[in-house]
């Protein structure tokens, strides 16, 4: 309990105490004062601690009968007096620590000291997120079931609430606050060297500017993910030197350029987010004819420039007349009215369509301008926008060709930046890759991996390359191709691909088996569990390691058996 908490504490208490020792005082004064009678008849006073025995366990009304004799009838006049007096302060006193127990500034206070604790006690890496939505509570679950600890600060105290029924596999520290105030963010753990990064994923743009601004002030070192809808705020955001401003809609945007000029493209980072690997799946987007947009809001917008970059033609369906002057001046094909309109999307051309993308935000009004095209058109691409992912079950049911929920891309897209950033490094390094490179990689995940690859991400380091590093250390060299190689015959290769490493700056993207290894560098494999257990093997044991490099048993090995003390 910090001082602030003991401090109300005694202010609330004092008046109560001072109440219950005078009660008490007299009461004793009183039975000291009074002569009583003891077995011979002769006079005699009650010590101090005699009567603070006797009042203690009379005004409690346990009552274990007069004591050391039998009192006179003064006494006994004085006693009953005691007794109204006592309880009278007992009930003051009781009453007041009751309300002390359901005072809120004293509860937050506690609450306050109990978060510092926890803060304090914290000997990982953890994550700071600003705001429990239902973003944030997705990304947590995820986390949590990696090990990775969380802390989380909300303004809203029932959100708190929420996450004692969350059931999250750690415990994670919550902090009801001002979550614009730069202090909650100092009590949170901001300046801890062992904070990673702070996640803000508000509807409210201007809120997340304000954190992000806030935590690069107070940690210039910690990375910032937020998410920014509108591009006044990513600029001012992209100013100040935030790594990662995730905008839903230009995500949204940046998968149909590659679905339409570079599939393969899309799949990898499809698969790196955790779906199956697929190098012509039932869902591509068709890459030619005319598409049919419902909304020019913010996902219509991005949507725009990808369709106009890719060279698709496009008619964009808009109701609301702010828009539509909007998109006058921005010189887009548009038709006034409601997307679900029969008429409307025959005038459209929705027949000949390839394509029709339902971009509203209204569910209902999505489903409906996909029902009402396919009826139309029953060969038509259907794309729609589900805003609530509590609608799933209703989407499934609609058969649409595909569902995009913007919030599942910015949950997956802040996992991978905060638990994978292997995974987001090169997911950024393959976005300029043509279609052909994507094609030729996939084909070689599925010739040596298969259908379904797994991917992991390590270091070489102390913790997760001993045996690798004792080796480097001596002056010895070894290749990537050797963590290649098989634990049962060093002579074949596991199903696994380098697909990445990162050496401090330097990024080698599908770098060549015969390239020498270093300590700290960073790798990132495509391949199978058994793979990935040899991997490791061979990273951290001796003996492993001695016999993917040299092919004999480390116990035979004259090498190993010095450097083991063998």
């Amino acid at each position: 309990m910090d001082n602030t908490a003991l401090f109300l504490i005694i202010r609330r208490l004092r008046v109560p105490m001072f109440v219950l020792i005078t009660t008490f005082g007299i009461s004793i004064l009183g039975m000291v004062l009074i002569p009583g009678v003891d077995e011979q008849g002769r006079p005699y006073h009650l010590t101090f601690f005699d009567a603070f025995y006797f009042v203690t366990y009379t005004a409690s009304t346990i009552g274990f009968g007069e004591t050391p004799y039998s009192f006179t009838y003064p006494q006994r006049l004085w006693v009953s007096f005691s007794i109204y007096l006592s309880v009278i302060g007992w009930f003051y006193a009781i009453g007041a620590i009751v309300a002390l127990m359901q005072d809120k500034v004293l509860a937050s206070q506690i609450d306050l000291s109990k978060f510092k604790g926890k803060i304090h006690g914290i000997r990982e890496p953890f994550i700071i997120f600003v705001g429990y939505n239902l973003l944030a509570k997705s990304i947590i679950r995820k986390l949590s079931d990696e090990g990775i600890q969380s802390v989380v600060i909300e303004n809203d105290a029932m959100r708190i609430d929420e996450m004692v029924l969350a059931n999250y596999t750690l415990e994670i520290p919550a902090l009801h606050g001002d979550i614009n105030d730069p202090d909650v963010l100092r009590m949170a753990g901001v300046n801890k060297p062992l904070c990673q990064a702070v996640v803000s994923l508000s509807s409210d743009d201007a809120m997340n500017l304000h954190t992000a601004m806030a935590a690069k002030l107070l940690n210039p070192h910690v990375k910032v993910i937020v998410e920014a809808t509108y591009e006044e705020y990513a600029e001012n955001l992209n100013t100040i030197g935030i790594e990662i401003v995730e905008n839903p809609f230009k995500i949204v945007a940046k998968r149909l350029y590659m679905g339409l000029r570079a599939p393969s493209l899309l799949m990898l980072e499809q698969w790196i987010y955790g779906e199956p690997l697929q190098l012509h799946p039932r869902d591509m987007i068709p890459t030619e004819g005319k598409y049919i947009v419902c909304g020019y809001g913010r996902m219509g917008k991005a949507l725009r420039i990808a369709l106009k970059r890719a060279g698709i033609e496009y008619v964009f369906i808009e109701t609301n007349p702010k828009k539509v002057r909007q998109m006058r001046k921005d010189d887009v094909h548009i038709m006034v009215g409601e997307g679900q309109d029969k008429k409307l999307l025959l005038d459209a051309g929705v027949k000949e369509a390839s394509c029709i993308i339902a971009g509203m935000n209204d569910d209902f009004i999505n489903l409906s301008i996909v029902m009402a095209a396919k009826k139309l058109n029953p060969n038509i691409f259907t794309v729609a926008r589900q805003n609530n992912i509590h609608d799933d079950s209703v989407f499934k049911a609609a058969d649409i060709d595909r569902v995009t929920i913007v919030k599942n891309l910015l949950i997956n897209q802040t996992y991978i930046a905060i638990a994978r950033p292997l995974s987001e490094r090169f997911l950024q390094l393959i976005k300029n890759k043509g279609a052909e490179w994507g094609d030729g990689l996939i084909i070689t995940l599925k010739q040596i991996i298969g259908d379904n690859p797994d991917k992991l991400e390590t270091v070489v380091d102390e913790e997760h390359a001993y045996a690798l590093c004792r080796h480097l250390e001596k002056g010895e060299t070894a290749e990537l191709e050797i963590l290649l190689r098989s634990r049962k015959d060093h002579r074949y290769c596991n199903r696994a691909v380098a697909l990445y490493l990162r050496r401090g700056d330097e990024d080698f993207l599908l770098p060549d088996p015969g390239m020498p290894l270093q300590i700290g560098d960073q790798l990132l494999f495509a391949g199978d569990r058994e793979s990935f257990e040899d991997i490791a093997y061979s990273m951290e044991n001796l003996y492993e390691l001695q016999y993917v490099l040299e092919g004999k048993s480390c116990a035979t090995s004259v090498s190993c058996r010095l450097h083991t003390g063998r």
